[in-house]
């Protein structure tokens, strides 16, 4: 046996020891490095607000404060409006069930000329297998509902706190990072930083006023139908349609739909036009002008990334990916060396060669150009 043999037997037993050590606390700790991640955007996010404050002559730990309630105050509100506008058209629609009822049946029984009654169909529901397997489920799922609700108030709690550090402490870490790097290399990372900063914050930025133009658009449309909690439904939409990548605009339509039907069920027509209609508006027109000096990114760059982002981190993924791709995406156009374009009609879209030409007329001029060389 040749003597590094059992050397390196003993070193690769190590290094997998290792690596499945490694794997084991990622697996671990999964969460809590997702929980750190969406803290360091939420963080850059806030951080030109912060900032702003800052030079102005606030203590960095109190604007952070201030900033951090604010977008607390307006997450809580919110969903307490959202919860509240749920909660009373909920008891509303429980309450004129009957009358809806009675409209189904009656409409059943003049077209396919039955006999049906509300009390029969009642006692049907009422005494059906599938309703009652429904309340068993519900009832054992209680405590499962609770477990995730209080799970997701701790995480949210995790991530106010991690943000709150980094973007309280952003100069502080700052310099920690560069204390172990050369200058050179100081430089680099100081610049990515500031074109993450800027990429995330323009981010959030374009989002949010295409949010308030969605929002605005849409309560106009509500309050003309007549549709009930037009403020809360606004806000719904302009938040959903805008922080949802892809599919968010369609989320968002379906709750004012389903109210609008409530009320007329052309009016939920009309939603679902105007809904197209405005989406339409959205990625020709307004999107292109808003995003221009923000977070200038292609569609389909955006798309994928979405769609990256939710196959590697699900809700996540797709929150953070468009900041994340821009901010790569300026970094490297920051540090890629770009030539001039030669002058060729095949980059403009055109042909190479003549339109019409015949393919023996090219081979032969081709041979002639060979001979007279």
């Amino acid at each position: 046996m040749p003597a590094w043999l059992p050397r390196a037997m003993i070193l690769a037993l190590a290094l997998y020891g290792c690596f499945r050590l490694g794997s084991w606390a990622f697996d671990q700790l999964i969460g809590l490095l997702t929980n750190i991640l969406i803290a360091f955007f939420l963080a850059l996010a806030i951080e030109p607000a912060v900032s702003r404050m800052a030079t102005r002559g606030m203590r960095r730990g109190l604007a952070t404060f201030l900033v951090s309630l604010g977008v607390l105050i307006f997450g809580v509100g919110f969903v307490v409006l959202l919860g509240s506008m749920l909660a009373g058209q909920i008891v509303d629609m429980v309450e004129d069930f009957p009358q809806y009822l009675d409209s189904v049946i009656n409409w059943v029984n003049e077209t396919f000329h039955t006999s049906l009654s509300r009390v029969e169909v009642q006692d049907s529901l009422l005494h059906s297998d599938w309703l009652q397997k429904y309340v068993q489920n519900s009832a054992t799922g209680v405590l499962d509902v609770s477990t995730t609700v209080l799970g997701g108030l701790f995480r949210l709690l995790t991530i106010f706190l991690f943000s709150f550090y980094f973007a309280a402490d952003g100069p502080r870490l700052r310099r920690a990072l560069c204390s172990v790097l050369p200058p050179a290399r100081q430089a680099e990372v100081l610049r990515a930083w500031e074109i993450a900063v800027d990429k995330t914050g323009g981010y959030i930025y374009s989002r949010g006023l295409m949010a308030l133009i969605s929002g605005v658009a849409h309560y106009i449309l509500l309050v003309i139908l007549g549709v009930p909690y037009a403020p809360a439904l606004a806000v719904w939409v302009g938040l959903v349609s805008q922080f949802i990548p892809t599919i968010g605009t369609y989320l968002a339509g379906a709750l004012p739909m389903l109210i609008a039907f409530t009320v007329n069920p052309w009016y939920a027509l009309w939603v679902l036009g105007f809904v197209v209609v405005y989406q339409q508006f959205e990625n020709y027109v307004l999107q292109p002008k808003v995003t221009s000096k923000t977070v200038d990114i292609h569609p389909a760059v955006a798309f994928g990334s979405v769609v990256a982002g939710t196959a590697l981190m699900g809700a996540v993924g797709a929150l953070i990916a468009i900041p994340a791709v821009a901010t790569l995406q300026a970094f490297l156009g920051a540090y890629v060396k770009r030539y001039a374009v030669t002058d060729d009609p095949r980059v403009h879209g055109g042909h190479g060669r003549r339109r019409g030409e015949p393919v023996i007329s090219r081979i032969r001029r081709a041979i002639r150009g060979r001979g007279d060389r």
